[in-house]
């Protein structure tokens, strides 16, 4: 009888001691993941819709909160560290929260725009007609490097244009309103949007610069270390995604309309939006571009342009303060300072049939 006392007790005792622990760390980590509306982010709302996202995070483990925000203020929230990944484009994340000290790793390169992003004109004008022109564009976004890689490339300086910073919500409708505005610069499906005006064509787009726009998923590097579940799980739940968007039948209409109605436009003009939009449908088409030197020199176009523009800190005292790491180990500006990583363990583990779901 006191034998089994003491086994009830140990039994008891162990319960206790697993409910404390369950309680202080062994319950899933919570992990939250911002998103905004583009083309080529809509998969992941629909990877949270369709339960795909949960069903990866239950497999590893962990349980992700996916948030859609505005794209500022979702960065700016990943910054402020109220997320532990956001989407985001190789240019804002150079120079918000790597810019701003926040360690960043990119885990899946998903596309790039190729035409989402496009200089529209009125009245026939062409780009050395440019030159005295007033510019309407959200400045020190993707859109002013358009501008800026297009002057570059066609012999024009930015002191040569005047620059009028819109918000991306009122540009197309100003634009559209204002005959008067000769040239706009904007992204879709604003871009759509505006090229359906009489009158109104396109003279530069991000095809024109192929591979420098990039779309990504990042993950603080610090987080990615203590949970590189939460990159398996994300990567795992993308690719099973393009895998069904990249078929044609059922599966893919239904995701593909989905994701349109939660954008806010019809099948029709999505699929239009992903035309323009290079995406890598394969874990390994990504993992190759990531893995290239081209990218390395887009990047440099990149880092050039956020330093020229103050955008790498007031006090940055040349291009190379903040440090960008590569998959081959190989830094572009100061290896001290390495806050910017490209890495593709999660995208090659996903090209190599290591990430499976339960």
């Amino acid at each position: 009888m006191i034998k089994m006392k003491g086994i009830c007790t140990v039994v008891i005792i162990f319960a206790m001691l697993f409910g404390m622990a369950a309680q202080q760390g062994w319950a899933k980590p919570k992990l939250k993941v911002a998103w905004s509306i583009y083309a080529g982010w809509m998969p992941w709302d629909y990877a949270g819709h369709s339960g795909i996202l949960k069903k990866w995070a239950d497999t590893y483990g962990i349980e992700i909160q996916l948030v859609r925000m505005d794209y500022l203020p979702s960065i700016e929230a990943y910054v402020a560290k109220q997320v532990d990944a956001c989407v985001m484009t190789n240019m804002e994340c150079l120079d918000m929260p790597a810019a701003s000290g926040i360690d960043s790793t990119v885990v899946i390169v998903g596309d790039y725009s190729n035409g989402n992003d496009a200089i529209l004109v009125r009245d026939n004008l062409k780009i050395k007609g440019l030159k005295g022109q007033k510019i309407y564009l959200a400045e020190l976004s993707v859109s002013h490097y358009l501008l800026a890689r297009c002057l570059e490339m066609n012999g024009l300086k930015e002191s040569e244009v005047k620059l009028i910073n819109t918000s991306d919500s009122d540009i197309g409708p100003v634009f559209l309103a204002n005959k008067d505005q000769k040239v706009v610069i904007t992204w879709n499906p604003i871009v759509m949007q505006i090229e359906q005006t009489p009158g109104v064509s396109k003279i530069f787009t991000s095809s024109d610069i192929p591979g420098e726009i990039i779309d990504m998923m990042v993950v603080n590097t610090n987080t990615l270390r203590k949970h590189p579940e939460l990159g398996k799980a994300l990567t795992g739940a993308w690719y099973e995604i393009m895998g069904i968007m990249s078929k044609r039948g059922v599966a893919s209409d239904k995701a593909l309309t989905e994701m349109a109605k939660s954008a806010g436009c019809s099948l029709t003009e999505y699929k239009a939006q992903l035309k323009t939009t290079a995406m890598f449908y394969t874990a390994q088409n990504a993992v190759e571009f990531t893995e290239s030197q081209e990218l390395k020199k887009k990047m440099d176009f990149v880092r050039q342009f956020c330093f020229k523009h103050g955008l790498l800190g007031e006090n940055a005292p040349n291009v190379d303060v903040v440090g960008i790491q590569y998959p081959d180990g190989s830094i572009q500006g100061d290896p001290k300072s390495v806050t910017f990583r490209f890495d593709t363990t999660y995208m090659k583990m996903a090209a190599q049939g290591k990430l499976k779901t339960k």
